[in-house]
């Protein structure tokens, strides 16, 4: 009977680990499919945050059943600020994309969690460490060498562009993290349910403030690749990711979530046919290691 508990536990965690990973990899190639879609990163932002939040509302229905009632005003409130933010996050992401390659914008954009990291202190009272503030410098000069600065030539003013780009996205998106940390009250799912459906929404009186959609060409491909970002990159990849969470630990949940900016640099060189520098990949390792180890290391350097 034990034997067999265990063999059922062993094969929930595996698929749980598959369906982490999928969505990993699933959000790596979030940056390839933009490259595609000629549409406004505004328009794109709203469109994905829309599909996206429709798919979950769907997919947590039992997990709406069981909450029961209906949530404060307040917690409410902070889902739908959190929806800004992340709705304003994608335009960052999506227009560095435009400007920089899908390698350098990724990787500006994981600089969130060393921002996280060194904005503990003040927001959650927790103590840097020697071994988070050597990750942190490490991932700060891993940015520059991926930004291009060294380089005696530069990398042109686009490029320049899109490196500040995503590291705005990476701000905002430490400032969702920050909020969502701080929530509690309310389930993973139809949390970030609220904040995608909120993310779509606010993106309507920006695009309407903006211009709009009006005299926008939007193609059939456009469409279909819009569609699939919005059900299966964040739907769907959502989704998955919930799903493993049931079964995986946290820490493991950490070291695999870097498959998606590992995916996203492969996808850029295979795909795209963009590589990094070797002072970039260099860059885009101590990036990735210095967040791995500082989010799975214990104890205290």
């Amino acid at each position: 009977m034990e034997t067999r508990m265990g063999m059922t536990d062993e094969t929930g965690r595996r698929r749980a680990l598959g369906k982490l990973i999928c969505a990993m990899v699933i959000w790596g190639s979030i940056g390839v499919f933009r490259r595609y879609i000629s549409m406004p990163s505004a328009l794109l932002a709203c469109a994905r945050g829309i599909l996206g939040g429709l798919f979950l509302l769907l997919f947590s229905g039992r997990e709406r059943k069981n909450a029961g009632g209906r949530l404060p005003a307040g917690l409410r409130m902070r889902l739908i600020g959190t929806g800004i933010l992340i709705g304003a996050n994608w335009i960052l992401l999506f227009e560095a994309y435009n400007h920089t390659t899908v390698a350098v914008a990724t990787l500006c954009y994981y600089m969130q969690p060393t921002l996280v990291t060194l904005l503990s202190p003040a927001v959650f009272g927790e103590k840097l460490t020697g071994r988070k503030l050597a990750c942190a410098a490490a991932a700060l000069f891993g940015m520059v060498l991926v930004s291009g600065v060294t380089a005696e030539s530069g990398q042109g003013e686009g490029n320049l562009q899109g490196v500040l780009l995503g590291l705005g996205a990476a701000a905002l998106y430490a400032g969702v993290v920050i909020l969502n940390k701080r929530t509690t009250g309310v389930g993973a799912s139809q949390r970030t349910t609220a904040e995608l459906l909120s993310a779509g929404i606010f993106m309507i009186p920006y695009l309407l403030l903006t211009g709009g959609p009006g005299g926008v060409a939007i193609s059939p491909a456009d469409m279909a690749l819009t569609a699939v970002m919005g059900i299966v990159h964040t739907g769907i990849a959502y989704a998955l990711y919930f799903r493993s969470m049931e079964r995986l630990k946290a820490q493991t949940i950490a070291v695999f979530s870097y498959i998606d900016p590992v995916s996203a640099l492969l996808f850029s060189a295979l795909l795209l046919n963009e590589p990094l520098s070797p002072a970039g990949a260099c860059g885009a390792v101590l990036i990735i290691a210095s967040a791995l180890i500082s989010e799975t290391g214990t104890g205290e350097a």
